[in-house]
């Protein structure tokens, strides 16, 4: 299983906690060779003060603990 499909699979783990906040998640790119997850994170998410918070503290920590070779989450 490569790691897109990993990371994919995480997503859809994390999505109802940004679902029930009014907010979701896109998946824009999985770079494996750096291990970089690039995410648009849309709805209330997209424009919530905490959402740098949210991406560091709770998704790319999600990330690195369930899928070997994430290095990082980053939006855009």
């Amino acid at each position: 299983m490569g790691i897109r499909q990993l990371v994919e699979e995480t997503i859809e783990v994390i999505r109802p906690v940004l679902h029930a906040d009014g907010g979701d998640i896109e998946l824009r790119d999985v770079d494996e060779q750096t291990g970089v997850v690039t995410v648009s994170l849309v709805g209330a998410c997209g424009t919530c003060p905490a959402s740098d918070q949210t991406l560091k503290a709770g998704i790319e920590r999600i990330m690195r603990d369930r899928v070997d070779g994430v290095t990082e989450v980053v939006a855009v």
